[in-house]
């Protein structure tokens, strides 16, 4: 775990976990289609969730073949799908609201809930689009809620251009929708500053990874 101690924020120890409305959502019109939403803050008292998550969920560590060797991937996993109830019930009630607010965009509800534990500055994740599963030319959407310490989600259109950054933590609820994870790429990059730890929960519909 983080050698930086987690600094909470003082409006969540105040409150109860819960969801504020969606209404608040403002969404950035990307390039080739793709958009994203976002919204700070959505997950009131996301502190205890963020506790929740970090000892109950039961984490692993995983490894993946690069260049014909076998490294650690940069951060903690676990994975919810079919009848495995989620951690913490505001997550089961975000994954309910999110397939609502979304219903006519979406075409099918959010069912599964990647979980990614980023135990400091060191953990990461490199450029990347959720695709596998799905064909080039299929768009989906990807909905993330992050608790803990806030780290930047990067993207960059696929080929070059700019980057945007949106720092995430706190109960933050980011949505990337539209062509996004066909013609965009997302990362959260390592950093040397000192950073406590961070969960990210991904909510995606079924046969995407």
């Amino acid at each position: 775990m983080s050698d930086v101690a987690y600094q909470p924020s003082m409006l969540d120890l105040q409150d109860e976990p819960g969801l504020g409305p969606l209404a608040g959502l403002r969404r950035h019109e990307l390039s080739r289609g793709a958009w994203v939403d976002h919204l700070p803050g959505w997950v009131h008292g996301s502190d205890a969730v963020f506790d929740t998550l970090l000892h109950d969920v039961p984490w692993r560590a995983e490894r993946r073949t690069m260049y014909d060797s076998e490294v650690e991937v940069p951060r903690l996993l676990c994975w919810y799908a079919g009848h495995r109830p989620l951690p913490h019930p505001v997550l089961t009630a975000a994954r309910t609201a999110l397939t609502a607010h979304y219903a006519d965009e979406l075409g099918e509800p959010f069912v599964t809930a990647g979980m990614c534990l980023y135990r400091d500055g060191r953990d990461s994740v490199a450029w990347h689009g959720d695709t596998l599963g799905r064909s080039a030319h299929t768009d989906t959407m990807v909905a993330i809620v992050s608790f803990g310490s806030p780290r930047p989600l990067m993207l960059r259109p696929r080929g070059g251009g700019e980057t945007l950054r949106f720092p995430l933590g706190h109960g933050d609820l980011v949505v990337m929708g539209g062509s996004c994870q066909r013609t965009w790429e997302h990362a959260i990059p390592k950093t040397a500053r000192p950073v406590g730890p961070r969960v990210s929960v991904q909510f995606r519909p079924a046969g995407v990874a």
